[in-house]
């Protein structure tokens, strides 16, 4: 049985669908997509073409635990993740929000990763 989603979840899993047809990860510019909850925030580097995760980041990490899921918390998350990118010779990707709005979390997650050298 599927479980009644708020209007809130709603609209941002309809947002999400319609982001999802645009955006598209090859292995040149792998898609990088964020997703938050109130607890955490996880980044991931996807190759749409292989359907494989190239890296991933969250605030689960040991090294992460203590950043919380603020703006603060998610521009030194994205400089770390940029870091990580740039190690596995990842230098461009194509940004994905997620449905979520680009401002407060997630602007700043991708505003540390572009600080960090990885261009949208």
């Amino acid at each position: 049985m599927l479980k009644k989603l708020n209007d809130k979840a709603r609209k941002r899993l309809h947002r999400k669908v319609h982001i999802r047809k645009n955006v598209y990860g090859t292995a040149e510019r792998p898609r990088m997509t964020v997703t938050r909850s109130n607890c955490n925030l996880y980044a991931q580097v996807i190759n749409d073409d292989e359907g494989t995760t190239l890296a991933a980041i969250s605030t689960l990490e040991k090294d992460f635990a203590s950043l919380k899921p603020n703006t603060e918390g998610a521009a030194k998350l994205g400089e770390a993740f940029g870091n990580r990118l740039k190690e596995k010779n990842i230098t461009t990707v194509v940004f994905d929000r997620n449905g979520y709005l680009y401002h407060g979390v997630v602007k700043a997650l991708a505003d540390g990763t572009r600080k960090a050298g990885i261009k949208f």
